[in-house]
């Protein structure tokens, strides 16, 4: 059966302390200013695309782990807009992620920028005159590369792009959907049905919590890995934000977010309607619990005769 969906304005989540919104804000702020900090900081140097693709995804990776229990880890506005379609999240929560990610995009790559500048004289003197963004000289500009920048390739047009983008984000959510959710087979609740009397096993099988940051970072490692030539392999409207302010290069910058999320909400309206398995009823849990149960003990009793 398709996933219902449930949508909110949000407004409650500003007065009550108990959705922890502005942690949350702060959590997308922290988690984007990660991924551009160290991923963008590798596009500086001459290395290749497998490189700058393993930094993006040890970047998400790294990103959301840290953030993740805070603010569900989406450091990406098209993975935001794809739980909005879904009725995941808030539309006035949805809002405040996207600004708030594109903030920490904006501030890790400026932060770069300004750590590989000539000298501690010049950034004084840029950061009085509220310009050292856009015009400060570099130690080598061949070095500097751009900041890592998403561009076009010069055979790729903007619709082309726009293709490119949309898969990669369509990958990315699917992705996400997939590693978050707790209804499918090898979920935590799942193995508690099955193993309810294996309890030390448990605090193990948790470390779960760490496969699906992974996961998604391997997605974006291996979108990297497939199309870094031709866009850059955004996947992150939030992240081309961050490495187009501070190079004051806006080309083609409305590809690197119709392409993403569109994808993205493709990606949830597929999952929740075709992938998702539907929830488990109470009755169903309960009958599960009393069967396992009735196992185990015809098992203890059959395993008391043989020593009878």
């Amino acid at each position: 059966m398709a996933g219902k969906f449930e949508y909110s304005l949000g407004i409650n989540e500003l007065k009550s302390k108990d959705y922890r919104l502005w942690q949350s804000l702060v959590g997308e702020f922290l988690g984007n200013l990660i991924l551009n900090f160290f991923a963008c900081g590798a596009c500086t140097q001459p290395e290749d695309g497998t490189f700058k693709a393993l930094a993006f995804g040890l970047g998400v990776f790294m990103a959301i782990t840290v953030v993740g229990h805070l603010s569900g880890g989406h450091v990406n506005p098209a993975v935001t807009l794809g739980m909005l379609v879904a009725g995941r999240v808030s539309l006035l929560r949805a809002i405040l992620y996207i600004i708030f990610q594109c903030l920490g995009s904006i501030a890790g790559t400026a932060a770069i920028r300004v750590f590989i500048l000539n000298n501690i004289k010049c950034i004084y003197q840029k950061l009085l005159t509220f310009c050292f963004l856009f015009h400060q000289t570099l130690i080598d500009e061949v070095y500097y590369n751009g900041l890592g920048h998403t561009s076009l390739a010069p055979n790729i047009t903007e619709l082309q792009g726009v293709g490119i983008e949309f898969f990669l984000g369509l990958v990315l959510v699917l992705t996400v959907f997939g590693a978050c959710d707790a209804n499918k087979p090898g979920s935590v609740e799942n193995y508690l049905l099955s193993h309810r009397s294996h309890v030390e096993i448990l605090p193990k099988y948790l470390d779960s919590r760490y496969i699906a940051p992974l996961a998604i970072g391997m997605a974006v490692t291996l979108g990297h890995l497939g199309t870094i030539r031709y866009t850059g392999a955004s996947m992150n409207p939030a992240r081309t934000v961050g490495t187009a302010f501070a190079t004051n290069n806006w080309d083609s910058h409305w590809v690197y977010w119709v392409g993403p999320v569109l994808g993205g909400i493709a990606a949830a309206l597929i999952y929740t309607q075709i992938l998702e398995k539907p929830a488990a009823k109470v009755s169903e849990v309960s009958d599960k619990y009393g069967t396992h149960a009735d196992e185990r003990e015809m098992r203890k009793l059959e395993s008391g005769r043989d020593y009878a």
